[in-house]
């Protein structure tokens, strides 16, 4: 078996972190795998919705803490052993601007809607995973932590830039400061995730949501997307200019005059 499971099925893509004996700590094989399954997302059409989950008990560990005791770096190189990711702090720094920080910036590439359903611990760069993510379903058993800081390093994937702007700054700090680990309704309560659901559940309700998204119209679906994304970053006089065309797009589609029909005919849309 692979480390990552990488499935497309009616427009829904679906990647399993699979590493359970190693609580889906990452290897330098799940990367590689994870940055082609992101290329793919990213580039064909016909995938709507990206689940990302993990297989047994937790969502992700992030680094592999063996390896890390073993001055091999951050990755399980199991596979790739001809590779120099932990001999000098270039090398560190490689493997994480070369190998695994590839991931938050293809999730920033893709305008397709991202769910992470996170079946367990989502701890240090594991958390990071799931913030890259637009909506995260939480497990009732899952646990969250930024625990970079107990072994004296920094959030090396995302955490720092994301984590203030889901939950603020004060309360990113205290998270990333302490690496205390927090259960899902504190994180229900800080805003971390979306919605909390039932363990045995957690699939069902996140494919019944990737289902709605991937029936919705789509290209209204991604523009939001990059209008949300955008305006975090740019005035309001750019993001209404931007918006604008984007309105003046999405009224020559198809699924405009389809979502009006079905409006007035009282049905559900059959957006194409």
């Amino acid at each position: 078996m692979t480390d990552l499971i990488f499935e497309v099925q009616d427009g829904i893509a679906t990647i399993t972190l699979n590493r359970p004996e190693a609580r889906n700590a990452f290897s330098m094989q799940m990367i590689d795998l994870w940055i082609k399954a992101l290329e793919e997302v990213r580039d064909r059409d016909e995938i709507r919705v990206l689940v990302l989950t993990g297989n047994g008990k937790a969502f992700c560990a992030g680094g592999d803490i063996k390896t890390m005791k073993n001055g091999l770096g951050f990755l399980d190189l199991t596979g790739y052993e001809d590779q120099d990711l932990s001999t000098s702090g270039l090398a560190r720094k490689n493997s994480l601007w070369k190998y695994v920080q590839r991931i938050p910036l293809l999730m920033e590439e893709i305008d397709k809607p991202t769910i992470a359903a996170i079946n367990g611990d989502a701890i240090g760069a594991g958390l990071d995973m799931a913030l890259q993510c637009d909506l995260r379903i939480a497990s009732s058993q899952a646990r969250f932590g930024e625990g970079y800081v107990k072994v004296g390093i920094v959030p090396g994937d995302g955490g720092g830039y994301l984590l203030p702007r889901l939950i603020g700054l004060d309360k990113a700090l205290e998270l990333l400061w302490t690496g205390r680990i927090i259960d899902v309704e504190e994180a229900g309560k800080l805003g971390l995730i979306t919605k909390q659901v039932p363990h045995e559940v957690l699939m069902e309700e996140a494919y019944k949501l990737a289902n709605q998204l991937a029936r919705g119209p789509q290209q209204a679906i991604r523009l939001i997307k990059r209008t949300v994304y955008q305006g975090l970053k740019t005035d309001l006089r750019t993001s209404l200019d931007m918006v604008s065309s984007f309105m003046g797009l999405v009224t020559e589609h198809p699924d405009y005059q389809e979502g009006l029909n079905a409006i007035v005919e009282k049905r559900k849309p059959e957006f194409k």
